[in-house]
């Protein structure tokens, strides 16, 4: 199985942790989290991620500014909003994109 690239951005510093150490669980997948836009964005510049997850804390404008910064970048990068659930949902989340991708 391929081995995925998550790119997490989020404010909230506790919660950010747990979901990298989350996707970090599984062997396939690789996360690092950034708590400012503008160093996710240089991180997204040099390294293409497969995945972007949108955490808690984030204003609507900046989501939406980073959002658009990825997917001009990067088209095919997978842009999820997470907001909580727990990690069954997050997994959930993140096997159903690579499904109706066809990579699963």
């Amino acid at each position: 199985m391929k081995k995925y690239d998550f790119l997490i951005l989020g404010k909230n510093q506790s919660i950010l942790e747990i979901l990298i150490r989350l996707v970090n669980a599984n062997e396939n997948w690789n996360a690092v989290g950034f708590n400012h836009e503008k160093l996710a964005q240089d991180y997204f510049l040099e390294n293409k991620p497969d995945f972007v997850l949108l955490s808690s804390g984030i204003e609507k404008n900046i989501e939406e500014e980073f959002t658009e910064f990825c997917l001009k970048i990067h088209p095919d990068v997978e842009v999820i909003e997470h907001f909580g659930g727990g990690s069954g949902l997050l997994q959930s989340e993140i096997l159903d994109r690579l499904y109706k991708k066809g990579k699963l």
